[in-house]
C-alpha cells in the first residue's frame, strides 16, 4: 500500500511548503492548508493505490497549524517519515504537529524573523547612512541561510524522525539566548551610531561656560541618543499606542527640544 517518498517526491513537498505555506494561509486554519498543500505530492505517491485512504490522509493533514516557517520545515519531515508507515500513524502525525508547532514557532520566529531584522536591518540601515550599499547584499546572504536551513531541517526531520525535532529544538532555544545577547549588544553599539543627537543646552556662572553635553559624556558617551531609545521604548508599551504614533510625539518633542535650544 505505501511506498517510499524519493528525492524528487521530497524536493515538491519542500518547493510546495516555501511558496504555498504563507500563500494559503487563513483565520480559520492558519496554515492547516499549506501545511496540507506540502504534503499532497507525498500523500499521492505513499497511497497511491489506496483512494480511501489517501482522502483520510489529506483530511488529517488540513487541520489547525501555525509555526515559523523554516523551523517548521523540520516537522513536515517528521510528518513524512510517519505517514510512510501506513495509516496507524495519523494520531501520531497530529501528536507531533500539535506538540512541536509551538515551541518550534517560539525560537524560529526569534532566529529567522526579530534577530535577523533587527541585527542586519541596523547593520544595513547604518551602511546606507554612510552611503554603502553593501547592507542589501546580507539581507540576500542570510535569505540565502534560510533557505538552506529550511531544506536541511525537513530532511534531517524526514530521517531521524520526531527524535531529532525535539532535540533540535533544544539546541535552537540555546542558540536563541545566544543570538539575543549578541542582538542587544549589536542594537545598543548602532545606537549612538545611527541616532545623530546631542544637548545643545549651556550656560554661565560667572566666567564658566557650563555644557550639558560635556557633562553628559563624562556620565556616558551617546546618553542622548541612549534617552531617546529608552523613551521611545517607554512609549511603545503605554496602552493604545502605536508605532505610527509614536513618530509623531517623538517628532514633535524634537521639534520643541530643538526650539527650546536642549536637543541639537
Amino acid at each position: 500500500m505505501s511506498n517510499k517518498i524519493d528525492k524528487k517526491t521530497m524536493n515538491s513537498v519542500f518547493k510546495r511548503w516555501l511558496f504555498g505555506v504563507h500563500t494559503c494561509w487563513n483565520y480559520e486554519k492558519m496554515q492547516g492548508l499549506g501545511f496540507c498543500y506540502a504534503m499532497i505530492p507525498a500523500l499521492k505517491k505513499i497511497y497511491r493505490n489506496d483512494e480511501e485512504g489517501l482522502k483520510e490522509a489529506v483530511k488529517n493533514n488540513m487541520q489547525f497549524f501555525n509555526t515559523n516557517a523554516s523551523t517548521g520545515s523540520a516537522i513536515v519531515g517528521a510528518a513524512l517519515a510517519l505517514e510512510e508507515q501506513g495509516p496507524q500513524t495519523r494520531e501520531a502525525v497530529t501528536a507531533i504537529k500539535t506538540g512541536l508547532m509551538g515551541p518550534l514557532a517560539g525560537v524560529g520566529d526569534t532566529l529567522f524573523v526579530v534577530l535577523p531584522n533587527t541585527v542586519i536591518g541596523s547593520i544595513a540601515a547604518y551602511m546606507a547612512l554612510e552611503g554603502q550599499p553593501i547592507g542589501i547584499f546580507l539581507w540576500i546572504a542570510f535569505n540565502l541561510l534560510r533557505l538552506f536551513c529550511m531544506n536541511k531541517f525537513m530532511t534531517l526531520g524526514y530521517e531521524k524522525g520526531s527524535m531529532l525535532v525535539g532535540s533540535i529544538g533544544g539546541l535552537l532555544k540555546n542558540l536563541t539566548e545566544a543570538a539575543n545577547i549578541l542582538g542587544i549588544t549589536v542594537v545598543g553599539a548602532l545606537v549612538p551610531s545611527v541616532l545623530n543627537a546631542k544637548f545643545a543646552l549651556e550656560w554661565q556662572n560667572g566666567e564658566v561656560l557650563f555644557s550639558l553635553q560635556e557633562i553628559a559624556d563624562k556620565v556616558m558617551p551617546g546618553l542622548a541618543p541612549v534617552a531617546i531609545v529608552g523613551f521611545t521604548y517607554w512609549l511603545l508599551g503605554r496602552k493604545k499606542m502605536t508605532s505610527t504614533k509614536a513618530i509623531f510625539v517623538l517628532m514633535g518633542l524634537g521639534i520643541v527640544l530643538y526650539n527650546l535650544k536642549i536637543l541639537a
